[in-house]
């Protein structure tokens, strides 16, 4: 049986639909919400950072996989919020950066490309935290690989993928003893897993789930329901003092004439600020 390939066109329907599935359950995603920080808007960030990057998708008049590439990195790293807006702007960035020099792509492709995608996001993190989204792409990536290995099919190696991603989810208690505690998974990597999930459904199904205002005329917008959705807010059990209470993006332009190195402004930023 020929192996199925995949084109800038089918990959644009999955991204806009992995973006409206994290936004009709950003906020079942909010009650998770309780390490670095229990703000409450890891749902939220990640719901704007994929949409921004959305919109630059959706106002492509041609889509071809160089210009697709760069409205999702352009997109989202400058709608990233959060640090799992961050996270999630850079997995998408080395994605999309590992397929723009192609016109069809296999389930090899994809994978190799997830993979770009988590070592840029390992790499940009001060001090990487296993049990967090990091590990959900990290396990994501390695089930797609393997799954590759064996076929090279994109929709075998998504659903690989897929579940890889929702396993290392129901580990991330066991690796970080604040969700654990609280009763929580890790509320990024839960995002995580409804983005791919998302684009799941358009890429097996050719179902594209519907955005906030569709599942809300519907009634959809309710907590999903399943053995694993027991989870409830456990904001007011996390007993950790914070020292750094706000969280701030910047996008730095820089001077040729100035001859301080990014390395010195990311070590000076460390002085005063813990996850940078």
């Amino acid at each position: 049986m020929a192996t199925k390939t995949i084109d800038a066109n089918m990959l644009a329907k999955m991204f806009l639909a992995g973006a409206q599935n994290i936004e009709a359950k950003k906020e079942f995603i909010n009650e998770l919400n309780v390490f670095p920080v229990p703000d409450g808007d890891t749902g939220t960030n990640m719901t704007l950072t994929i949409l921004s990057a959305a919109k630059e998708v959706t106002a492509l008049a041609d889509v071809d996989m160089k210009n697709l590439a760069k409205a999702i990195s352009s997109g989202s790293l400058r709608g990233a919020r959060g640090n799992s807006g961050v996270i999630l702007s850079l997995l998408f960035r080395g994605f999309a950066q590992g397929l723009k020099e192609l016109d069809v792509m296999d389930g090899s492709h994809i994978a190799n490309a997830l993979g770009i995608g988590v070592e840029a996001a390992y790499k940009a993190v001060m001090k990487p935290t296993e049990g967090t989204i990091l590990t959900v792409a990290r396990v994501a990536y390695e089930e797609g690989r393997a799954a590759a290995e064996e076929n090279k099919d994109p929709v075998f190696v998504w659903t690989a993928i897929c579940q890889g991603a929702a396993d290392a989810l129901r580990t991330t208690p066991e690796l970080l003893p604040v969700l654990k505690k609280a009763g929580v998974v890790d509320a990024g990597g839960k995002g995580l897993c409804l983005i791919f999930e998302g684009m799941m459904s358009v890429f097996k199904d050719g179902y594209i789930i519907p955005n906030e205002q569709e599942a809300a005329a519907s009634g959809a917008v309710s907590k999903p329901v399943s053995s694993d959705d027991f989870f409830r807010n456990a904001a007011a059990e996390f007993d950790q003092d914070i020292t750094f209470t706000y969280c701030t993006e910047f996008i730095v332009g820089r001077n040729p004439e100035v001859t301080a190195s990014p390395l010195e402004l990311r070590a000076y930023l460390e002085t005063i600020g813990d996850c940078v």
